[in-house]
């Protein structure tokens, strides 16, 4: 079965495509399936089982790189075509079948479900190889609990003050995490270092790990610690896909809050008390974070022997 994947551009929309990918390759596990991305994105896929190819296109003028996809996809014939970009390139092609994105009240990971017929909606994953998991292992110290702080984010409005993410920090490894270790994760570029950079003098113990990391062995990093606190950004949706607790910092974007939330089993808002980042205290920050760390610890203590 030969399946064209037409996904996002930015790293948290592909993120949270993931479950729906996820569930293709568990119901047809001879599948080979084309990723149509852009670049960005392409390292969401690097590790997932079943790709034969990831097709990069990013956008030009005119919108233009829809017909330098078309002309790459066009001569295969497909058994499925999901286009969760809603471009309408499925109808241009020849297809068995074809699922097409459109927007619905409900969360975004349960959108692209819909677009299958999917339900439930499966929840998004994320692809780590055993290379990504013994680097990670590599450079997280032994026997402490991990705390990765993301403090950057594609746009300003998005960012919590680096010194309200400090006082989190200390205040975790005060309180519900003794001893912990913080880990500063970061995308690659200037832009990204430049904002991380406050939290870093303010945590010069911190593990850096800013533009050091592919995306997958950002996730298996991840993958290890105790708990992620960050921006609304593609790691954090990529934290919330591995499972691990994670507290999304949300202000700017209340009105979307319930449509974009973290989806994961272990996932949750910290938000702020009004449409700024700034009306997020430390306080209402670090009462979600234990209220998470409080729920994860229920959900994996044993029950006592009867």
């Amino acid at each position: 079965m030969r399946i064209l994947f037409v996904g996002a551009n930015r790293i948290g929309d592909a993120v949270i495509m993931s479950g729906v990918l996820d569930h293709l390759i568990r119901t047809y596990p001879d599948c080979r399936i084309t990723i149509a991305c852009g670049p960005v994105a392409a390292e969401v896929f690097a590790r997932m089982p079943n790709r034969e190819r990831t097709i990069v296109f990013p956008k030009r003028r005119f919108d233009l790189h829809w017909l330098g996809l078309w002309r790459q996809v066009a001569l295969t014939r497909w058994d499925l075509v999901v286009d969760m970009r809603g471009s309408g390139l499925a109808w241009f092609v020849w297809a068995r079948r074809r699922a097409v994105h459109s927007p619905r009240p409900m969360r975004m990971f349960e959108q692209y479900a819909a677009a299958l017929g999917i339900r439930p909606a499966p929840l998004p994953v994320a692809w780590t190889a055993p290379e990504d998991r013994a680097k990670a292992a590599a450079l997280l110290p032994a026997g402490r609990p991990a705390v990765v702080l993301g403090p950057t984010a594609a746009s300003a409005y998005k960012i919590w003050p680096a010194d309200r993410f400090a006082a989190l920090f200390r205040a975790l490894a005060a309180g519900p995490l003794p001893g912990a270790v913080p880990v500063v994760l970061a995308g690659p570029g200037e832009t990204e270092r430049a904002g991380a950079a406050p939290l870093l003098a303010l945590l010069p113990e911190a593990v850096d790990l800013c533009g050091k990391l592919s995306l997958p062995e950002a996730a298996a990093v991840i993958g290890r610690c105790a708990l992620y606190v960050g921006n609304d950004s593609g790691l954090m949706h990529m934290a919330a896909a591995c499972g691990v607790p994670t507290i999304g910092l949300c202000g700017a974007t209340l009105d979307r809050a319930d449509e974009m939330a973290p989806a994961g089993l272990r996932a949750a808002w910290a938000r702020g008390r009004d449409d700024t980042m700034a009306g997020l205290s430390v306080e209402d920050a670090l009462a979600a974070c234990v209220r998470l760390l409080d729920r994860t610890a229920a959900e994996t203590t044993p029950l006592p022997a009867a």
